[in-house]
């Protein structure tokens, strides 16, 4: 089984790599830069869009993992729109010349506004370019799969806590902010309930989910319950011990933002619970 995954040196690309690697799992890791990507993967640096026959060029996966998505913590950047048919022609070049699994890595924010738990099927009303960048790049694959007996399965994120300084979440960047010895932190009223999930656990749940085909279409990756900002941010900074205090106020929260919703867990709950059951079943 040949993985291949792109953005593989992003944020959450190195880290699904890593896990994949620790299953066993040979991976074509690619990206635009590989410096930061696992050295047991077979990396290569490359621009996707720009890769004339990927299929060969990646040597000939079995299953395509794609994580590729730029800007993706700047909801507004009009590169989610101009970007969108060039991610859907790679992808229909790989499934078209011989990869027979596709996962894509998608987004609440596929949703839109919306307050409650969230499942494979809830109505997408996506309200920024982000948004709409990737449902439109999911309806568009399934749609493709469907039409060539390919397997589809869209993993959507919800929110990663990582004390990882190299990203743009909330929490890199307080931790970025505690490199340059600030002790206060500017902060919206943290009233809003999201589904936060550690870095480790969404990197273990999506090379679970690429390791087996039973499970299919939309697939949660989440922990299945809401929690305050405000809550797990506190929460973030005692776990890592940091010297640093939230000013609640600063920031108005963002217009677009639910109040409260959180993932439907039961898809990947239902994949770890089959992966726990087959090793314990391999070790008798």
């Amino acid at each position: 089984m040949k993985v291949l995954v792109t953005g593989a040196n992003g944020y959450l690309g190195r880290g699904v790599v890593e896990a994949l690697l620790n299953k066993g799992v040979n991976v074509i890791a690619t990206d635009r830069l590989i410096d930061r990507i696992d050295t047991r993967a077979i990396r290569i640096q490359a621009d996707i869009f720009t890769v004339e026959n990927p299929y060969d060029y990646f040597y000939k996966p079995d299953i395509l993992l794609h994580m590729a998505w730029r800007d993706g913590f700047e909801h507004y950047s009009e590169s989610h729109i101009e970007d969108l048919f060039k991610h859907f022609t790679f992808i229909k070049t790989l499934l078209e010349n011989g990869v027979s699994q596709f996962i894509g890595m998608g987004s609440m924010h596929e949703i839109g506004f919306f307050e409650g738990s969230i499942d494979e099927s809830t109505p997408c009303n996506p309200i920024t370019p982000y948004g709409i960048g990737k449902n439109t790049l999911r309806e568009l694959t399934e749609l493709l799969c469907n039409q060539k007996n390919i397997i589809f399965q869209w993993l959507r994120g919800f929110y990663i806590v990582s004390n990882d300084s190299i990203g743009n979440s909330i929490f890199s960047k307080i931790i970025q902010a505690t490199q340059k010895n600030q002790i206060t932190f500017p902060f919206t009223l943290g009233q809003n309930q999201y589904d936060f999930i550690d870095y480790d656990v969404f990197c273990e749940q999506v090379s679970q989910v690429v390791i087996q085909k039973k499970v299919q279409g939309i697939i949660n990756i989440c922990s299945g319950y809401p929690e305050k900002l405000s809550d797990r941010v506190e929460r973030f900074i005692k776990e890592n011990n940091l010297n640093i205090v939230l000013e609640y106020g600063k920031f108005p929260d963002r217009p677009y933002d639910s109040k409260a919703l959180w993932g439907n867990n039961e898809k990947i709950n239902y994949i770890l619970k089959n992966q726990i059951m087959r090793d314990n079943s391999e070790e008798e």
